[in-house]
């Protein structure tokens, strides 16, 4: 597979999330140079990238390894989506166009015909879609990240499973559309907090019952490297 050199960080992400890069297994900048078809300048650089955003560790005498999170780190995370996924809807609802507005009605449309005899697949891709038109409604950079950033490390983590009651979700994704269309910002707000703890239960619910966790409590067994670090 070849791809363009600045989208190296984006296929190696991906390919982290969907675990076609297994957790704690090494990330060799020559293999993945050859994997991707590129030079190793845009490998390197793009392990620095998922470095920081916490995907990549550095550890002694193996170098870069894809990330191995814990139980904590993955409920920290939900917690952080908590927090961050409201204030996006607030701020889409201030700063959204209306070529934004066209398309967050166009998926909500979409998804509810779709509700009753769409696959998984089909609602899971178009969730994921109507999210990232919602986050690029805030028009803020950092925000746009952090969301983001947020979205993949869930989709990391967590399996995500069909909703069980697409219907009903399609229709709380309609009513944020409706209060971002007024420009509501709290009520949009106030929406996208109920939807994300629905999201965030089932998450919790299925973690609880997993009898072989996937993630470990407490620390990795494997020492990394924190000195390149800032505090």
């Amino acid at each position: 597979m070849r791809i363009p050199a600045h989208s190296v960080c984006t296929a190696i992400r991906d390919d982290i999330v969907s675990g076609a890069l297994e957790r704690g297994s090494r990330l060799t900048e020559d293999v993945l140079a050859r994997r991707y078809g590129v030079s190793r300048v845009p490998v390197r650089e793009a392990l620095r990238t998922l470095e920081a955003e916490g995907f990549v560790v550095t550890r002694r005498h193996a170098g870069a390894c894809v990330a191995e999170p814990t139980d904590r780190e993955a409920a920290d995370l939900l917690d952080v989506r908590r927090l961050l996924e409201p204030l996006g809807a607030s701020r889409a609802a201030e700063r959204r166009t209306d070529a934004h507005l066209k398309v967050l009605r166009g998926l909500v449309r979409l998804g509810q015909e779709r509700a009753g005899n769409g696959t998984g697949d089909e609602l899971r891709a178009l969730g994921s879609w109507f999210h990232e038109t919602l986050i690029q409604a805030c028009a803020s950079h950092g925000l746009i990240a952090m969301l983001t950033q947020v979205r993949h490390k869930t989709a990391w983590m967590y399996t995500v499973e069909p909703a069980q009651r697409p219907a009903e979700e399609w229709a709380e994704r309609g009513a944020i559309v409706d209060a971002v269309a007024r420009r509501d910002a709290e009520r949009a707000g106030r929406l996208m907090a109920a939807h994300t703890e629905r999201g965030i239960a089932a998450h919790r619910r299925k973690a609880a019952r997993r009898p072989d966790p996937l993630r470990r409590s407490g620390t990795s067994k494997h020492p990394v490297n924190t000195g390149s670090v800032v505090p």
